[in-house]
């Protein structure tokens, strides 16, 4: 039984706002929210700082933190459940990501 990392760690990759704008472009594939997936191609492609950034750029575009993935989770329920997903979660609840009721 191999066990899966939470999350791949980016070593090396400059994150400048242009750079940090370029994940706000993301096509979602077939059956997902299109908002859902810009979040969560963020949060695992960028560290907590470059992904406060972009949720800044993200929340200025009109985009809702709320949006689910095709299992009905917002990715704020995702991240309570992954290990390292902790500060991800703290700067998507500070820029008014709802807890799951």
């Amino acid at each position: 039984m191999s066990l899966k990392k939470d999350k791949k760690k980016v070593i090396g990759e400059v994150f400048d706002d242009e750079r940090i704008k370029t994940f706000l472009r993301f096509l979602p594939p077939a059956g997902v929210n299109g908002d859902y997936h810009l979040l969560e191609k963020a949060y695992r492609g960028m560290m907590a700082e470059n992904f406060e950034t972009f949720i800044g750029f993200f929340i200025a575009e009109g985009r809702d933190l709320n949006a689910k993935n095709p299992d009905g989770k917002t990715l704020l329920e995702v991240v309570s459940q992954h290990r390292h997903g902790e500060d991800y979660g703290d700067i998507l609840k500070a820029a008014g990501a709802r807890q799951p009721e």
